[in-house]
């Protein structure tokens, strides 16, 4: 985690920065990026392959909607992937809501933590009752380091 924040505070994203507004819409933006990579992984593990990945399933990815969501940021606008047989039920930002789950944060720091996926698993199964797969934590847990 430390060599995260490094490469975090060494990224110039601060740069330029001189006002608690302009950080907050920094930090707004990183969060809608955050999201958005997770629900693509998300999607991932639902169909079984990454984007762009040739496959022979019969549900595909069908592009995105826009939805608008509540945050400890403020209001955000991000990217909802789709499948085509619309059977993709994302779990950090769920259908026909507009709050985020802070599952993000609670598999984030779980994982900077040094908790393996499975008891992360364990965890979301326990607190909120809900089966996020080993995979699908994998997926998140990488793609969110990635965007950094």
């Amino acid at each position: 985690m430390k060599d995260l924040r490094k490469q975090f505070l060494n990224s110039g994203l601060l740069d330029g920065l001189k006002t608690e507004t302009e950080l907050t819409s920094l930090l707004k933006q990183l969060h809608s990026t955050a999201l958005e990579s997770m629900l693509q992984g998300e999607l991932d593990a639902h169909l079984g392959f990454p984007k762009n990945a040739k496959s022979i399933a019969t549900n595909t990815r069908n592009g995105t909607s826009t939805k608008q969501i509540k945050t400890e940021f403020g209001k955000s606008e991000i990217a909802v992937p789709r499948d085509r047989q619309g059977n993709f039920e994302p779990v950090v930002v769920p259908k026909h809501k507009s709050n985020s789950l802070s599952v993000e944060n609670i598999v984030i720091s779980l994982y900077a933590k040094g908790m393996s996926v499975w008891d992360i698993e364990d965890e979301i199964q326990e607190i909120y009752g809900f089966k996020l797969s080993t995979s699908a934590i994998s997926i998140i847990t990488d793609r969110v380091i990635n965007t950094f």
